[in-house]
């Protein structure tokens, strides 16, 4: 969803354009104040505010040096149950663009979003933009008569081109004159992602037996899954985030042995007795460092991307299950545009 695209940022370069047009006349000292006016207007930047890291690394990519991009959802937090800080109104209320994920994984954020911005802002919803619902996945912890579909996207490098493509449209709409940034952007982004996905489908080819199976505690591979070809065993954490019952936990033990699954997958997020628990009951190992939205490394750092996350989850999944990530380990994962975002530790 998108929100009055044509925001303030747009209105004050054409006011800027117009009073230097009619002070072109004056005065040398007038020239020179004019053009001063002109330099100011034009390092004026859009104000954007995002939501979790993942977003906020790809929506840094696209924006470059034309905007502030500051996150709301400290890395390393659960975005799903995320409640802003009644400090965040003042910084929505001076956004020209708020990109959130949507798909209501940020409902209390799109809440306050709506109720602080100004009436020229935007607020895009990037996964409602880019995913028709009639393709969205309901499982395990998303079931479909609670009414929320799996909001993780951008796990799958398909849909992140896909994000960054809405992201690029929405900032040109913004903001006309940095179109062709925006659109440079794009494709140095673009072409990175093309880059791991194919290094990803030769990477996981070596896995053995094509045993790409993944049970995982937090349910954020749904959609790489169905792109890839992975299947989704299954996935701990339901959909109030408790713990499973007994009987989910002796039916996962179950089919754990029966399909040998040699690697259970955890979350660096959301620590997981259960998964150890099952891992113990069955013989298969518990890798307990995946990351859903957690970078890896600190902001400036070169891993600290959209691509060193999916990159790092790729490896560890890959290789966790006997595979040779090779291509993946290659990959620059820093990112072609310098990354000058705000990321709340």
């Amino acid at each position: 969803m998108i929100r009055n695209p044509f925001g303030r940022a747009v209105r004050y370069a054409a006011a800027v354009a117009v009073v230097g047009f009619v002070l072109a006349g004056c005065s040398t000292s007038s020239t020179a104040g004019t053009t001063a006016a002109a330099s100011s207007a034009a390092a004026e930047k859009l104000q954007v505010i995002t939501t979790v890291a993942p977003i906020t690394s790809i929506v840094a990519s696209v924006a470059g040096d034309r905007a502030d991009v500051t996150g709301l959802v400290p890395e390393g937090t659960n975005s799903h149950t995320f409640e802003p800080p009644p400090s965040a109104a003042a910084r929505l209320s001076k956004a020209d663009i708020v990109f959130i994920n949507g798909l209501k994984l940020e409902d209390p954020t799109r809440e306050l979003a709506e109720s602080n911005m100004s009436d020229d802002a935007a607020l895009v919803e990037i996964g409602n933009t880019v995913l028709p619902e009639s393709d969205y996945i309901y499982d395990f912890s998303f079931p479909q008569e609670e009414g929320k579909p799996n909001p993780h996207l951008w796990t799958d490098p398909t849909y992140a081109i896909k994000y960054a493509d809405a992201i690029r449209n929405s900032l040109t709409d913004a903001d006309p004159a940095g179109a062709a940034t925006y659109q440079s952007n794009y494709n140095e982004f673009s072409a990175q992602a093309t880059e791991l996905s194919d290094a990803l489908k030769s990477d996981q080819e070596s896995i053995p037996n094509g045993q790409k199976e993944l049970l995982t505690y937090h349910d954020a591979y749904a959609y790489f899954a169905k792109t890839y070809g992975w299947t989704i065993i299954g996935a701990i954490q339901p959909a109030n985030f408790e713990d499973p019952t007994p009987k989910e936990v002796a039916e996962l033990i179950d089919q754990v042995m029966a399909e040998n699954v040699p690697v259970i997958f955890g979350s660096e997020v959301f620590p997981s007795d259960v998964l150890a628990e099952i891992a113990n009951a069955t013989g298969a190992r518990y890798e307990e460092t995946l990351r859903d939205d957690d970078l890896p490394g600190a902001p400036g750092e070169p891993g600290h991307s959209w691509m060193g996350l999916m990159r790092y989850d790729y490896v560890t999944m890959i290789n966790g299950l006997g595979g040779r990530a090779t291509e993946l380990a290659t990959l620059d994962t820093a990112p072609a545009v310098p990354d000058e975002a705000t990321y709340p530790q």
